[in-house]
């Protein structure tokens, strides 16, 4: 493994991955408090400071032995979830879907700023790698949180907007019994390259597709 090279990559996505981050998980926090929970704010955690967010584990230690044990090829990671007592929303099951949608909806906006960044390096002709690559990273890093998130499985984002969609009854119960193995399904699914295949490179290419066109007047 190259020090250097990883050095470099460390530096390039540090910004891009803390923002992504904890603007995720602060909107979370926001817009539980928005509509009655104020579980997070109590916690502190409807707050931009990295540090309330950041999992020892999950976003520092384990995506750095990823990145070793495959040589940079798969890096995975996870932080601090903020926790929602969704009992105390206004309207749970209507209000669920909006929590959870907050995360990744405010990872597809920092990937339109930094497609943004991108575009005014090259308005201004700022010929400066690093930040080319930083603001390229950036977008790279939202969009994936946000497609990732947006799976249809507990305890992922998407898999609590599915349970506000289900109507009480079977279905619903089916994704509580498996939302406790939800994590090792996802990584199953990763690691065997089927959610790639089937549900990541698709969104990831209509969210780049839709950024394009938002922006299309700069681009």
């Amino acid at each position: 493994m190259d020090i250097s090279n990883l050095i470099q990559t460390v530096l390039i996505y540090a910004l891009p991955v803390v923002f992504a981050i904890t603007v995720h998980e602060a909107a979370h926090g926001y817009v539980a408090r928005h509509f009655g929970d104020n579980t997070a704010e109590a916690m502190g955690r409807v707050t931009l400071n990295p540090m309330k967010h950041i999992d020892p584990i999950g976003t520092i230690l384990m995506p750095l032995m990823l990145y070793f044990a495959t040589s940079g090829n798969f890096v995975f990671g996870y932080a601090k979830p903020v926790p929602v007592n969704f009992a105390r929303l206004r309207n749970p099951k209507r209000d669920m879907i909006w929590v959870a949608l907050a995360g990744p909806m405010s990872n597809f906006v920092q990937a339109l700023l930094w497609t943004l960044v991108w575009a005014l390096l090259q308005i201004f002709e700022i010929d400066e790698k690093f930040f080319r690559e930083m603001a390229e990273g950036g977008i790279r890093v939202n969009l994936v949180m946000c497609v990732l998130n947006l799976f249809p499985l507990p305890p992922l984002d998407g898999g609590r907007v599915l349970a506000g969609l289900l109507p009480s009854g079977p279905a619903q119960t089916f994704l509580e019994r498996i939302e406790p193995f939800g994590f090792f399904i996802v990584m199953g699914l990763i690691i065997a390259r089927i959610l790639d295949t089937i549900w990541m490179q698709p969104l990831m290419t209509i969210g780049y597709d839709f950024i394009k066109l938002l922006l299309s007047p700069l681009l």
